[in-house]
């Protein structure tokens, strides 16, 4: 299960290691004996885990619940915290409610548990602030596109503590087939900017601002393949099967270099970012590309 970090005063990274497929981090900030979250987790054993590290922080359970994203490892565990208010990005309500269980769907195998969809209750445009005693955390909606089209950091300024939701991962492939190569890296320039010391990333250990280079590396590799592969004439299987990925090839779940190659062939023949694709045909193809379904081991 996952471990707490304490990451700045009254701020908790909750880390599931190694932090690949399903595999997320949450947090938990705590002053005065109140709580908040920032995500839940995936299966229902997970979010129960969460909840006891929480309430090892705090004297009542979170009243508050911040999803970055709708994608269910981030948001499944919310209904194991009726006591709290969950908030986030207007579209992730949407999304939630759109997405439903389809993660579930994804990989049948996994143990999910008692689960049911609770997207957020109170839903913010750009930006808004949360409360947690004295902890002060700016909830700062990322658009239009980037890891989705719904990606909310939180970030706590008295602290210099970033959240990055999956915008950022840590020793793990970043994944955009949901929103943008090029919002992406547009995103990870923002990020920089709030001036951000200890960054806790969707999945991943906790990190300095040096994670971004990597993510904006990988990311900057996709662009220029997508563009050598569009004006070569071939498809993004075949442009993936000739791929020496390098310095990335250590990064957990390596086959999302195909999803990630789709969206940037998109980009550059023009489709809008954060255009839907279809995202059932590219786990199929990303599944005869690596010869197995991707492993989620939560």
């Amino acid at each position: 299960m996952g471990g707490v970090v304490e990451v700045g005063d009254g701020v908790h990274a909750y880390v599931q290691p190694p932090g690949g497929w399903c595999l997320n981090n949450a947090g938990i900030l705590v002053d005065g004996g109140h709580s908040a979250l920032v995500d839940t987790a995936a299966t229902e054993s997970r979010a129960r885990h969460l909840r006891q590290a929480a309430l090892g922080l705090a004297r009542r359970a979170p009243r508050a619940l911040v999803n970055t994203h709708f994608h269910g490892d981030h948001t499944y565990g919310n209904s194991l915290f009726p006591e709290a208010l969950t908030i986030g990005h207007e579209r992730t309500r949407a999304m939630v409610q759109a997405a439903g269980l389809h993660m579930a769907g994804l990989w049948p195998d996994v143990c999910w548990g008692d689960i049911e969809v609770r997207p957020p209750e109170l839903t913010f445009r750009d930006r808004t602030t949360l409360h947690v005693g004295d902890v002060r955390a700016e909830l700062i909606h990322i658009g239009p596109a980037a890891h989705t089209t719904d990606d909310t950091v939180v970030w706590l300024p008295d602290q210099g503590v970033l959240f990055t939701g999956d915008l950022v991962m840590n020793g793990v492939t970043p994944f955009c087939v949901m929103g943008s190569v090029a919002g992406s890296l547009r995103a990870l320039e923002r990020l920089r900017e709030l001036g951000a010391t200890t960054v806790v990333p969707g999945h991943g250990p906790v990190a300095g601002p040096e994670v971004f280079d990597v993510n904006a590396g990988y990311l900057r590799r996709i662009q220029n393949l997508a563009r050598e592969g569009v004006a070569a004439g071939v498809t993004p299987l075949e442009l993936a099967r000739a791929t020496d990925l390098g310095p990335y090839a250590e990064l957990l779940d390596t086959e999302r270099l195909l999803p990630n190659l789709h969206r940037g062939y998109a980009e550059e023949q023009g489709l809008p970012e954060g255009s839907p694709l279809d995202v059932g045909a590219l786990f199929q193809e990303m599944t005869v590309h690596h010869g197995r379904p991707p492993e989620c081991h939560a």
